[in-house]
């Protein structure tokens, strides 16, 4: 069974989300998804945090990448990053990519957010058994416990990382929390279903 048909097995989804400013949705439907490094040469909109971008920078995947020459895509959207963008919800979507991205060779899976010290890194058939599924889809990462609210948090931001590039085909759909950010995405020229969920965002 391959990745993609197993990850639908264990967990009932069927697709990979990537947060994304509105304004960068032309450049990746011309070049795709980028890593960080691909993206860094051309002219872009960043919805990254600088301080996670610095430790994400250090960063190389055991017998791997430098974590910046990935591609990365979130299991579960409803999650930290997108917590903290609230502000900018008519400013971005959630683009959702087929999960057949785990079936790209080289892909890599880690069972947290990937800048994390405690991070571990897996092919992609090793990782699915080895990512907390129930707590990357709970619906909230708080915790009386400061220490395990910090482990609920980041094991919320497990990530899916693919080599260099995820191409364009991928994209499924996207998420907008209005119509005025529908308004605006349809705008780039995006080819694939909108849909309005506000229920999706904070």
């Amino acid at each position: 069974m391959r990745p993609s048909e197993r990850f639908t097995k264990l967990t009932g989804q069927t697709g990979l989300y990537n947060i994304q400013a509105i304004d960068n949705v032309p450049s990746i439907m011309q070049r795709g998804l980028l890593s960080n490094e691909r993206a860094s040469r051309i002219e872009h909109v960043s919805i990254a945090m600088n301080e996670v971008q610095e430790r994400r920078k250090l960063v190389r995947v055991p017998n791997g990448l430098k974590l910046h020459q990935y591609a990365n895509l979130y299991f579960d959207p409803w999650n930290p990053m997108l917590s903290r963008k609230r502000s900018q919800n008519e400013e971005i979507c959630i683009l959702k990519f087929n999960r057949l991205v785990l079936d790209i060779k080289g892909v890599i899976l880690s069972d947290r957010n990937a800048s994390s010290d405690y991070a571990a890194f897996y092919e992609a058939d090793l990782g699915l058994d080895n990512i907390n599924f129930n707590l990357v889809y709970a619906r909230y990462w708080t915790d009386e416990d400061y220490y395990e609210q910090c482990i609920k948090k980041s094991i919320k931001c497990a990530e899916v990382l693919v080599p260099y590039c995820i191409p364009y085909d991928y994209v499924v759909c996207a998420a907008v929390v209005n119509k005025d950010a529908s308004d605006k995405l349809k705008t780039t020229g995006f080819d694939k279903e909108i849909i309005i969920e506000p229920r999706v965002f904070f």
